[in-house]
């Protein structure tokens, strides 16, 4: 293979690889959608998106060049990270959502709950 035609394929892989990424950072709701004007999440799409990724360069084993495997393996780390980061905050205000509507009560009020139910049992068997 010629040193052009090497050359083209590293810059044609790096696109592709950014092109992905760029993709899943708007999915992740870190970049605005350009054709919305919005930030707007879809971390099931973005987990789609990095699962694209690792297959990539599973595929790609041992026929990168050292700077294309290191590229791709930052890109994916850094998606990685920024997903689980986004789905812990999606999880975190879930659960707060659920304490609001009186679905999951706070610590302390089942704690309250607790003796609450306590003093019931001890002043029905007290009778």
């Amino acid at each position: 293979m010629s040193e052009d035609k090497r050359e083209k394929d590293k810059v044609l892989f790096i696109s592709l690889v950014q092109s992905l990424a760029a993709n899943c950072w708007i999915q992740l709701g870190k970049h605005i959608n350009p054709v919305t004007g919005k930030l707007e999440k879809n971390l099931k799409e973005a987990s789609f998106t990095i699962d694209l990724l690792d297959m990539l360069q599973a595929k790609t084993n041992g026929n990168l060049s050292p700077e294309e495997a290191a590229f791709l393996e930052k890109t994916i780390s850094e998606l990685k990270m920024n997903y689980v980061d986004e789905k812990m905050k999606e999880e975190k205000g879930q659960k707060e959502e659920g304490k609001e509507e009186g679905k999951e009560p706070s610590p302390a009020e089942e704690n309250k709950k607790k003796e609450e139910e306590k003093e019931k049992k001890e002043s029905s068997t007290n009778k």
